[in-house]
C-alpha cells in the first residue's frame, strides 16, 4: 500500500477498507442511476485528496511537496493510489473534473493571473450557471471524465492556510512587526503556519496572492509585503517607509545568521587549535589561532553593525508609535470640538442651569401653596417607633417560647435516659454487702458500676430528685 493510500485509510473514515471497492470502481454510471451514491463517492475523494495534500502526502514535481496545489502533469497521482487488489481508481478523472466545474479547484496560472477575487461572480454568469447545474442533474452536459492535466490550486486548503496565518500574526501590532521583504516573509512563515510542514515556493506564491487579492490581509508590490492592520483603510499601499523597514529587517536577519556562522567557525577553529597542540603540530595550531582571530574580528564588526541597526529599528518603531499617537490625538481633538459644539459653550450651560434653578423654584413655590391650603399627610415618628418596638417584643417572645420548648424537650429526654439506666440496674438484682464473710470468693468482680449498685442497695429512695441524682452519677461512672 502506497504512502498516500495508507494515509487515507488511517485518517479518513470514508476510506475504510469496506468502502475501497466502491471508491475504486467506475461509479460514473451512478450519476443518473444512483445520484446520492455518486455524490457520496465524489465528496469522499475530494475531501481525502484535499486532506492528503494539506498533510504533504500527495506527490509533487518539486523536492518540497506542495500543500496548496495538485500536480497532475503525469500519472504520479494515479500510481500513488494504485493497489494490487483494486488497481487504479477508475473514476478519479470524473472527481477532479467535478471539482474544477464547481470551483473547488482552479488551474494555477488562471488563479495567479486573475485580477478580481476568485469569489467574485458577475450577475451575467448566474443564469448560465443555473442552467448548467440543471442539465447536469438530468445527465446532460457536465464535466468530462478524463483526468485533467496541469497544476491546480485546492481552494479549501487555501482557506485553512489563510485562517492559520491570521492566527499566527494576530499579535503583530506595530508597523515594524508587520512589514517584510519577500524573502524575509518566506523564511519567517515557511514552517510556522502548518504544523510540522514546510510550504513550498509555489505554496507561498499562491498564499500571498490569495491573502492580498481575495482576503485583503496582505499588501504587496512584489518586493515588499505588509500585513494589514484591522484599523487600516482599504486603499493601503506600500510606501517608501515600508520598503526601508523591510530592507532593514532583512539586513538584520542576514547579519544575525552571519554571527551564528562565525560563532560556529570560531568554536571549530578553537577545537582544531587544541587538537594541533595535543599533536605537537605548531604550524597547524598557529594557523588555526590566526584564523580564529580573524573570525573573532569579523564577528565583532558584525555585532557592532547589528547593534547600530537595532538602534535604528528601535527609533523607527518609536517614530511609528508617535505617528499613531498624533493621529489619535487629532481624532480626539475633532471629537471634543464636535461635542463642545453640541453643548454650545459655557454661556449656554449657564443659561440652562439658570432656567433649571428657576423651574425648580417654581416647583417649590407650588408645593408651599398646596401645603398652606390643607393639612398635609404627615407621618408621626413616635407611632412608627412604638410599632417597631412592639414588633421586636413579639419577636423576642416567640424566640423565648421556642427556647423554653426546646429546653423542656431536652430535660424530658435526659429523664427518660435516667429511667432507662435505673431499669438496667434493677435487672442486675441485689448485690452482696461489702465485707460480709461468705467463705467463698465473690462470683463477680467489683466494678465501678457494681459498687455504685451496692451503695444504692443500702440507701432508701426518699424522693424522685434523689433517685435522679444517683442514676446520673451511675451513668457518668459507666461512661
Amino acid at each position: 500500500m502506497s504512502e498516500l493510500l495508507n494515509y487515507l485509510v488511517q485518517n479518513d473514515e470514508n476510506f475504510r477498507r469496506a468502502r475501497l471497492p466502491a471508491l475504486y470502481s467506475d461509479f460514473r454510471s451512478q450519476r443518473t442511476l444512483n445520484p446520492d451514491g455518486f455524490a457520496a463517492n465524489v465528496a469522499a475523494w475530494k475531501r481525502g485528496l484535499s486532506a492528503a495534500a494539506l498533510a504533504g502526502y500527495v506527490p509533487s514535481k518539486s523536492t518540497t511537496r506542495s500543500h496548496l496545489t495538485l500536480d497532475l502533469d503525469n500519472d504520479s497521482l494515479l500510481r500513488s493510489l494504485e493497489t494490487k487488489q483494486f488497481g487504479r481508481p477508475l473514476a478519479l478523472g470524473t472527481v477532479l473534473q467535478d471539482a474544477l466545474a464547481n470551483g473547488e479547484m482552479m488551474p494555477l496560472q488562471q488563479f495567479l493571473k486573475a485580477r478580481e477575487s476568485i469569489y467574485h461572480r458577475s450577475w451575467g454568469s448566474l443564469p448560465w450557471a443555473v442552467m448548467s447545474w440543471g442539465l447536469r442533474q438530468v445527465g446532460i452536459g457536465g464535466p468530462g471524465d478524463n483526468l485533467p492535466k496541469g497544476q491546480f490550486v485546492v481552494l479549501h486548503n487555501l482557506e485553512v492556510v489563510s485562517k492559520a496565518f491570521s492566527e499566527a500574526t494576530a499579535d503583530r501590532a506595530s508597523p515594524f512587526e508587520r512589514t517584510f521583504s519577500k524573502a524575509h516573509f518566506q523564511r519567517t512563515f515557511a514552517e510556522g503556519i502548518l504544523e510540522k510542514q514546510r510550504l513550498s515556493e509555489t505554496d507561498f506564491e499562491v498564499m500571498v496572492k490569495f491573502l492580498s487579492r481575495d482576503k485583503n490581509v496582505l499588501v504587496t508590490d512584489g518586493n515588499t509585503i505588509k500585513i494589514r492592520s484591522p484599523a487600516q483603510a482599504e486603499d493601503v499601499s506600500i510606501t517608501e517607509e515600508d520598503s526601508a523597514i523591510a530592507s532593514l529587517k532583512e539586513l538584520m536577519e542576514d547579519l544575525t545568521r552571519q554571527t551564528e556562522v562565525l560563532n560556529r567557525r570560531i568554536d571549530e577553529l578553537n577545537i582544531a587549535a587544541q587538537d594541533a597542540v595535543r599533536r605537537k603540530n605548531r604550524i597547524a595550531a598557529m594557523a588555526a589561532l590566526k584564523s580564529k582571530k580573524l573570525a573573532e574580528a569579523n564577528l565583532s564588526r558584525r555585532h557592532t553593525t547589528l547593534s547600530q541597526l537595532e538602534d535604528v529599528a528601535a527609533k523607527i518603531e518609536q517614530a511609528a508609535d508617535n505617528v499613531q499617537l498624533v493621529k489619535v490625538m487629532q481624532s480626539s481633538t475633532v471629537a471634543l470640538r464636535n461635542l463642545n459644539a453640541q453643548v454650545g459653550g459655557a454661556d449656554k450651560v449657564d443659561a440652562v442651569l439658570d432656567n433649571l434653578r428657576e423651574q425648580m423654584g417654581e416647583v417649590d413655590e407650588v408645593g408651599n401653596i398646596i401645603a398652606e391650603a390643607g393639612p398635609a399627610a404627615t407621618v408621626d415618628e413616635s407611632e412608627v417607633d412604638d410599632e417597631f418596638e412592639a414588633m421586636l417584643a413579639e419577636e423576642r417572645k416567640k424566640e423565648e417560647e421556642a427556647e423554653r420548648i426546646k429546653r423542656e424537650a431536652q430535660q424530658e429526654k435526659e429523664a427518660e435516659e435516667t429511667r432507662r439506666k435505673l431499669a438496667e440496674l434493677e435487672k442486675l438484682g441485689p448485690l452482696p454487702v461489702p465485707g460480709q464473710a461468705t467463705g467463698e470468693k465473690e462470683s463477680r468482680p467489683i466494678t465501678p458500676v457494681t459498687a455504685t449498685g451496692n451503695e444504692l442497695g443500702e440507701m432508701r429512695i426518699e424522693n424522685e430528685d434523689a433517685t435522679a441524682n444517683k442514676a446520673e452519677k451511675a451513668a457518668q461512672l459507666a461512661e
